[in-house]
């Protein structure tokens, strides 16, 4: 079985793959000063508390937003998975994807994933917006080229900004309101981010596929990340919700790294 890492500034998604079907998956927080022992006794809980794991891990593929986080992964995957071959996602590693930007190596190694990943299941032009910590959209071309992207605050820190910065504001659980127009303080806030949320996503998704093809009509748009489903709903631009999208990436670049 593959064990696919997706180490995000906030969560780290892991999911085990037999071969092309991801059979389990776990959502754990990342904690930037944690060591490698400590994550290998995360791992060989989650791991060892699956019935789907059968006769072990046989490889691994990550990509990792943290450097702090990554060095200590590095460390776990030589001391407690030294036999096991294993992908980390940096220059060098073979993506299929080629990325048309000024600085190809400061484009997150989780977004060239995607890229990966949505050129694999329903190929160029396509967008894919994540929803993060960062809100950010990335854009591939008819050529299935990495072509560039933008990137916005995620929807977990503008809100928890608003509740500090507004005197009479708090936090509140993201759900659709009632209604746009607000009875209440809550709702108001629910409706500002819900429906203000998917305003930015179908403004800024509009804007990249007139740019990438004469008829935007041609481009697939992929929401995925842990707080697409607060928004996707009321999206009128996203064509398909794939929670899974970067795991699937990782499983794709393990392929063709390792085979």
């Amino acid at each position: 079985m593959l064990l696919a890492i997706d180490v995000g500034n906030s969560h780290t998604v892991l999911g085990l793959f037999d071969g092309a079907d991801l059979v389990e998956h776990w959502r754990v927080s990342t904690e930037a000063n944690r060591t490698a022992d400590e994550w290998s006794v995360i791992l060989q809980g989650l791991i060892g508390g699956s019935s789907v794991v059968g006769s072990g891990i046989d490889g691994i593929a990550m990509c990792c937003s943290v450097p702090s986080v990554q060095h200590e992964m590095r460390e776990m995957f030589r001391r407690h998975f030294g036999d096991v071959p294993a992908v980390i996602v940096e220059p060098g590693v073979k993506t299929g994807i080629p990325v048309r930007m000024d600085n190809p190596k400061e484009v997150g190694s989780d977004r060239i994933i995607n890229a990966l990943a949505a050129v694999h299941i329903y190929g160029g032009p396509c967008i894919v917006a994540d929803f993060g910590t960062a809100t950010t959209f990335d854009a591939i071309s008819v050529k299935d080229e990495y072509v560039g992207g933008a990137i916005a605050p995620g929807i977990d820190i503008s809100v928890e900004a608003l509740s500090r910065r507004g005197a009479q504001l708090h936090m509140v659980e993201i759900i659709k309101p009632r209604s746009v127009i607000a009875k209440n303080t809550t709702e108001a806030l629910r409706s500002g981010i819900v429906f203000g949320f998917a305003g930015q996503v179908d403004g800024i998704v509009d804007r990249m596929a007139q740019e990438l093809t004469h008829d935007a009509d041609e481009v697939t748009v992929i929401a995925t990340g842990g707080l697409a489903t607060t928004v996707v709903d009321e999206c009128e631009t996203v064509d398909v919700h794939e929670p899974w999208l970067t795991l699937i990436g990782l499983r794709l670049v393990f392929q063709r790294n390792v085979g």
